[in-house]
């Protein structure tokens, strides 16, 4: 969360443009910036669903493309001030890895040269830290200066994200205004089976017995849209700003979830070797099947790591706040509690 003399500050009647605007981030992003008073552009694909924006859908301007095409992003930018680029592939599938790069990687540096071409005033890179270096040590906090290491077990994902950074620093060479924002595992409402959904939705149905041994940084989606905004006003070109609430093991993160939708918490931790056992047979299975994995190796190998993150810049330079993890569950389990069953 940011003060609201803060987020009075951001009101804006410049014309700005939001990529994967209905997607979880996006949306959320989308909708406060329209309730400030923006004039909003969206650009999305012809086949997205709309129904995260809801009735924001007619509040904002519709650029339709794709991040791939490098045209439809020129004309989307016409007459655009500002760019939040929160567009993004998330798949941890082997069978994803192409698509990953060719999204995350490609996507941005042609997001990049169209705001080079239209010459935006700012742009607001969403990154992850999936794209942070990791410590050797497990007890050191990852903050935005931990420097990367392309290990060989660094996910596609991870690379891609890396990679996108990489084509914002070469945008700022050109003459870019950017920064990045990165936000940590991103909880909020959501669609059925998209991203962080699929974890809330397994602890709702009570069957999710056992998680893995690690833990994370969480962060509601709702302050990672105010972290976005307080980035494109507050942050310094080039400067990463992590954005993220709590570190906390998969076990509390599932028992906190499971409280707060009265659901009976997982009983058991599963131990490393058996989880990425697991990851193996599951992406065996989904390569017969092409379907999606229920869990690709490399997250498993992620799942079974303790990372500790720091948010003191984002707080500090941006003036940014979050929400504990427990206030974000019960927002979740209030807003599925009164979706219609089979809407």
């Amino acid at each position: 969360m940011i003060p609201p003399q803060s987020v009075n500050a951001m009101r804006t009647p410049q014309t700005v443009l939001v990529t994967g605007a209905t997607g979880l981030v996006g949306s959320v992003l989308t909708k406060q910036l329209v309730d400030a008073g923006a004039d909003v552009r969206i650009f999305r694909r012809e086949t997205s669903s709309l129904d995260l924006l809801g009735p924001y859908a007619e509040r904002v301007d519709h650029a339709v493309g794709d991040v791939t095409r490098a045209r439809s992003l020129h004309e989307a930018m016409r007459e655009v001030d500002r760019v939040y680029h929160v567009a993004a592939k998330v798949s941890f599938a082997a069978g994803d890895r192409a698509a990953v790069r060719r999204v995350n990687a490609g996507g941005t540096a042609n997001v990049v040269n169209a705001a080079l071409e239209a010459g935006v005033d700012r742009l607001v890179h969403t990154s992850s830290i999936a794209a942070l270096g990791r410590p050797p040590g497990p007890d050191r906090l990852i903050d935005e200066t931990t420097e990367w290491q392309g290990l060989p077990h660094r996910s596609a994902y991870a690379r891609s994200k890396r990679r996108a950074e990489l084509e914002v620093h070469r945008g700022i060479a050109e003459g870019l205004d950017a920064t990045i924002a990165t936000p940590s595992l991103v909880f909020g409402v959501g669609g059925p089976a998209a991203n962080t959904r699929r974890i809330v939705d397994a602890v709702r149905s009570g069957w999710l017995l056992a998680v893995p041994p690690g833990g994370t940084n969480v962060v509601d989606v709702r302050d990672v849209a105010m972290g976005l905004r307080a980035a494109m006003h507050e942050g310094d070109t080039g400067r990463r700003y992590l954005l993220g609430s709590e570190n906390v093991s998969w076990k509390v993160l599932a028992s906190t979830l499971a409280e707060a939708f009265g659901a009976p918490p997982p009983r058991y931790t599963v131990p490393p070797s058996l989880l990425k056992v697991g990851g193996a047979l599951a992406e065996g299975i989904a390569a017969i099947t092409r379907t999606q994995p229920v869990l690709a190796r490399s997250t498993a190998r992620t799942a079974a790591r303790t990372d500790q993150y720091d948010n003191s810049r984002a707080r500090a330079e941006l003036g940014c706040t979050f929400r504990p993890f427990e206030e974000t569950a019960r927002h979740i389990a209030d807003a599925l509690s009164r979706e219609v069953p089979g809407a």
